[in-house]
């Protein structure tokens, strides 16, 4: 069966983590019509025999002008000054009904001087109608929208190619990189039948890989994972639904890297996940000597993939000689897969220390600086409303300031008060409302994106203190890929602001604070002072550090209690106000390790002291 090409498709599907792949096809317009008895010419056979062979002298075609009277005679076998006979112009007419744009053809000649004269009268095929095949995701009224120039008129595979690009294209716009028209044929009575190849998806695989790209066992259970997965099998490959793909493995927190190859092709699609798994589980165990503790020793337990499908487990136990302090917390995040089962999360404690919302000039009536234990626990569940990620909590907290032999000292040396009932114990119960949108492409180290929160807790006066207030907090971060230094590994333009205030009651150790790793560096904590309300700024460039997992970070921090800041009493009645305002700025390195990224900046503030900070995770 011979076919009248009409155009040759080349699609390469591209995305982040994607293997380019190249597809082509030759779509032909064919048919084969029956062939039981050949057409028969109106001028008898010459007296020669059917078999003499004469000179072609003139050769024309009716019925058709243009590319169909091109595309006879580039199918027949006579040719201009070469010998024919009618055996050869029935093969002809056989050739040119295979073509199958034309419903009749017969051939006529007549002799002139020298040979024949042959005339190809043709009736070429009128398009009815339309047949769609193997399309999901083409409707057959696009279809017929795209080939309407076509419907109601006579063949024109000009015009049929113009349509199968348009076809292509609707794929292309849609997202659909993979789909393209396989093959275009008129076949029966004037129907075009139209085979489309959408790459439709075979099998969806998992596979893991280590940091050096080698093959390996994961730990994060597979059924799991393909149910983070929007992409199914036998459904069509799109681009954007596999990028989301990509993003909601990304926000697991569990993979360093995941990508996407492709094989098969367009009629049958394998799609791989390749998976780069992050250290998620670590244990630490360490001791040093505090002013409120001495000498203690601890350890510490962190999982954030339990059981292989990303639950989360910390557990952190301080001894010291006169005390035992621990944290711990178990929970599960919130699954797009499972929309009608809420993210939750439990935790429980116990810790005491010298109090953060102190600074060294606040001291008790025997001269110890005011230690601040908290013991309870809360519960918290988590669900996106919308495009919002929103969660509810409840809280415990039992407050109390003791000096440094656990006696209960609810004032300092001058009768301020420290606590908010006149004991030293506060019970704080409260409601937490917090919503947020995290555009990040990775919570645990962002290269891009963004996260805004705001929150709101509400204690209710119940227990000791009666202490009735609210806290509102918001924050918005936003990350930028730059690629000054490194095309393959971007450094990163980082930019935080958050502020918050205090409505109502507020115990002292409930103020806001400022200065301090988390806060302005270049300052400890509290040092620029506490505050009723407050504002903060804080802008980092991170740069990968060659192929290691160190990077550097240059930042700059600055703060401000919006003139809220609370006053101390000092010796003699004078009042002593905290400085409420500052800028640091500084470097530092971060070191991506299997407890997450540990940090170490160095900070010079606009006082013109310095300080060195350490802690684990990003500042923001």
């Amino acid at each position: 069966m011979m076919r009248v090409s009409l155009l040759t498709l080349c699609t390469v599907a591209t995305m982040t983590g994607v293997t380019e792949m190249a597809l082509a096809d030759t779509l032909a317009v064919d048919a084969s019509p029956d062939y039981s008895s050949p057409a028969a010419s109106p001028t008898p056979p010459p007296a020669t025999g059917e078999g003499v062979a004469v000179m072609a002298t003139d050769i024309q075609v009716a019925g058709a002008q243009g590319e169909l009277a091109q595309i006879v005679l580039d199918n027949i076998n006579t040719r201009l000054g070469q010998a024919t006979s009618e055996m050869l112009l029935q093969q002809d007419i056989r050739a040119i009904l295979k073509t199958g744009l034309f419903n009749d053809v017969e051939a006529y000649y007549k002799e002139s001087p020298g040979g024949w004269d042959v005339v190809y009268q043709v009736q070429p095929v009128r398009v009815r109608s339309l047949q769609l095949e193997n399309a999901q995701v083409l409707s057959p009224e696009v279809a017929r929208e795209l080939f309407q120039p076509q419907l109601g008129e006579t063949v024109s595979p000009s015009t049929i190619n113009a349509s199968i690009e348009k076809v292509n294209q609707w794929y292309k716009d849609n997202g659909y990189a993979l789909a393209q028209v396989a093959d275009v044929r008129v076949v029966g009575d004037g129907v075009l039948n139209v085979n489309v190849a959408e790459g439709v998806i075979r099998s969806i695989n998992i596979r893991y890989f280590d940091e050096q790209g080698q093959p390996t066992e994961g730990r994060t259970d597979e059924s799991f994972v393909q149910e983070q997965l929007n992409l199914q099998p036998g459904e069509v490959f799109q681009v954007d639904t596999a990028q989301e793909d990509l993003q909601n493995l990304y926000r697991l927190g569990l993979f360093n890297s995941a990508n996407i190859t492709l094989d098969g092709d367009t009629r049958a699609l394998d799609v791989t996940y390749q998976l780069s798994e992050a250290a998620v589980r670590g244990v630490d165990a360490g001791g040093g000597y505090s002013e409120a503790n001495g000498l203690f020793g601890t350890v510490s337990y962190n999982d954030r993939n339990v059981g292989g499908i990303g639950q989360n487990l910390g557990l952190s136990v301080q001894v010291s000689r006169s005390d035992l302090q621990f944290e711990g917390n178990f929970g599960s995040p919130y699954r797009p897969s499972n929309p009608d089962t809420p993210g939750y999360n439990l935790n429980a404690f116990r810790n005491r220390g010298v109090s953060t919302n102190f600074d060294d000039d606040v001291r008790l009536e025997n001269g110890d600086r005011p230690r601040e234990g908290r013991f309870g626990g809360g519960v918290s569940f988590q669900k996106p409303v919308e495009d919002w990620n929103t969660s509810l909590g409840v809280n415990y907290n039992r407050v109390s300031i003791r000096d440094a032999d656990g006696n209960l000292t609810p004032e300092d040396q001058y009768g301020n008060p420290l606590s908010f009932s006149e004991n030293g114990i506060d019970d704080l119960v409260t409601v937490q409302a917090r919503v947020s949108q995290d555009n990040r492409n990775n919570p645990l180290n962002p290269t891009s994106g963004s996260v805004v929160s705001f929150s709101s807790e509400q204690s209710l006066p119940i227990g000791e203190g009666n202490i009735f207030n609210n806290r509102l907090n918001a924050s918005y971060s936003n990350y930028t890929p730059t690629r000054v230094f490194d095309s393959e590994n971007p450094e990163v333009l980082a930019f935080n602001v958050q502020a918050g205030t205090a409505i109502g009651d507020l115990p002292p150790y409930q103020a806001f604070t400022l200065g301090g790793t988390n806060s302005v560096r270049g300052y400890d904590t509290a040092e620029l002072g506490n505050s009723r309300s407050y504002f903060l700024a804080s802008a980092e460039y991170r740069i990968p550090l060659f192929e290691s997992p160190v990077s550097g970070v240059v930042f700059a921090d600055f703060g401000s209690d919006l003139g809220s800041g609370t006053t101390t009493v000092g010796e003699g009645g004078v009042i002593e106000t905290d400085k409420g305002t500052g800028f640091g700025y500084g470097a530092g390195l971060r070191v991506n390790s299997p407890v997450g990224i540990l940090r170490a900046d160095f900070g010079l503030n606009d006082q013109g002291n310095s300080r060195f900070h350490f802690g684990v995770g990003h500042r923001f």
